[in-house]
């Protein structure tokens, strides 16, 4: 493979891509898709292999590992055999790596079978399959992505609490800033970096803010289709992380990383619009709520509980979900009001939306829109109705979501129709990954026990 052929097949990528490379040419290619925690799995080569090749294979075994690295016991064939799947390259997703050494793009794959099937458990597969069953009923969903992480000093021992980083001041971030500008500014060049990333990758940021902890960032995304979105968070969370490093700072996706610090959310706005006209079907004519809003609503109330293991999926995700900490315990809704799980903004008719506050930064962002619009489509489909709105304080209601991850799985067991919608094969799965690193994680004695059992007990 030349030189020049590889430059003609540089004439075939998405604009962004060719800008960004501005006649140089390629000289590596990562072939990538996302595991269950929302990794980046893959291979990189050469430009020239990767044009060169025919096909390219995973073991199927990247599906079975936990966060530890660990593997869940899973009673197939494929378990042993470990399986080969088949990569199959988006062109479209074919972007740019601009912390790279060398001259590389990655590229988002999907996985199939040997046989050609989609391979079922896959996260971006599972979003996929959702997304059909709206296409099947002439709906379309539109998301828009909230991301919230802390910048933190480096930290090599895990022994050691997290600190935010010294900003140009030389002064260590403080929390309980939100909003501030000279907060923010503490931080230009991390900042300055992520756009600049983002600019080569084709990424529109919407709006960056100071939130409410110290070193605590949140980058809004402009809306979209949710496997747009849900492709560009895969890769924004890497690309922002190497930010951080080229600043000798850390970035952190944690949900509590820090713990007097409020927790960081992935608040994600849902609409659903009509594939015949374009139409938010969430507003009728006169511009006033339809069925088919208070139904995506009252399936969000009735299902969220099943799916919190997808959109909480650590034991650190339910430190976030506590009284006290700008974070939702319930599922309530409201207009306006930012203490509801569901909150409905206000805004134009067309713009008629909800958005989801449960969901944790620590999600894989295919699973956590899947596991969201699955259960708004129920709702719809099933025409439920929600419970009334809360206008004051949704905070001092009960606290109704699961308090843990092993509570939350086995909600997630209880809802076959949810499950079938996500996928048996997907669910069983996920349910045995998650249980491996619940047991993992029971055998780890905190400084908590020993500071406070020790000789007390």
């Amino acid at each position: 493979m030349s030189r020049q052929e590889i430059l003609e097949w540089s004439r075939s990528l998405p604009l962004s891509t060719r800008e960004w490379l501005d006649g140089r040419v390629v000289e590596e290619v990562e072939c990538i898709i996302s595991d269950f925690a929302g990794i980046a799995r893959g291979k990189a080569m050469p430009a020239r292999k990767f044009l060169s090749q025919d096909t390219s294979f995973l073991p199927i075994s990247i599906f079975f590992q936990t966060i530890t690295g660990e593997y869940a016991d899973y009673d197939t064939p494929e378990s042993v055999t470990e399986t080969d799947m088949m990569l199959v390259p988006d062109m479209r997703k074919a972007i740019a790596a601009p912390y790279a050494q060398d001259v590389t793009l990655q590229i988002i794959h999907d996985i199939r079978y040997q046989s050609g099937e989609a391979v079922e458990i896959a996260p971006r597969n599972v979003l996929k399959r959702v997304l059909r069953k709206y296409r099947a009923k002439g709906w379309r969903p539109v998301v828009a992505p909230e991301l919230e992480f802390y910048l933190t000093k480096p930290n090599i021992d895990p022994d050691f609490p997290l600190e935010p980083p010294i900003g140009r001041s030389g002064r260590q971030g403080a929390g309980r800033q939100s909003y501030s500008i000279s907060a923010i500014d503490e931080y230009a060049a991390v900042i300055d970096t992520v756009y600049d990333y983002a600019e080569a990758q084709g990424f529109e940021i919407d709006t960056i803010i100071q939130e409410g902890g110290a070193g605590q960032i949140e980058i809004n995304l402009n809306h979209g289709d949710p496997l747009d979105l849900a492709d560009e968070v895969f890769i924004f969370k890497r690309t922002i992380r190497e930010a951080a490093l080229k600043h000798n700072c850390y970035a952190t996706f944690m949900a509590k990383p820090m713990e007097d610090e409020p927790g960081s959310a992935m608040h994600i706005h849902q609409s659903v619009v009509s594939t015949r006209d374009g139409r938010n079907v969430f507003s009728d004519d006169r511009g006033e709520p339809t069925e088919l809003f208070y139904g995506f609503l009252a399936g969000q109330q009735k299902y969220l509980h099943a799916v919190i293991s997808i959109l909480a999926p650590y034991v650190n995700s339910y430190r976030r979900l506590v009284p006290g900490n700008s974070a939702p315990i319930n599922t309530e809704w409201g207009i306006d009001n930012r203490s509801t799980g569901l909150r409905v903004p206000i805004s134009k008719p067309e713009a008629r939306r909800v958005e989801n506050r449960v969901v944790g930064m620590d999600c894989n962002p295919y699973l956590a829109m899947a596991a969201c619009l699955a259960c708004g489509y129920l709702g719809m489909t099933e025409k439920l109705e929600p419970r009334a709105r809360v206008d004051g304080d949704a905070y001092s209601l009960p606290h109704a979501l699961p308090r843990e991850i092993f509570e939350g799985l086995k909600q997630f067991n209880a809802y076959p129709k949810l499950r079938k919608l996500l996928g048996e094969e997907f669910c069983r799965m996920y349910e045995r990954i998650k249980l491996r690193e619940f047991e993992d994680y029971m055998r780890v004695i905190s400084p908590w026990e020993r500071e406070h059992l020790l000789l007390n007990v």
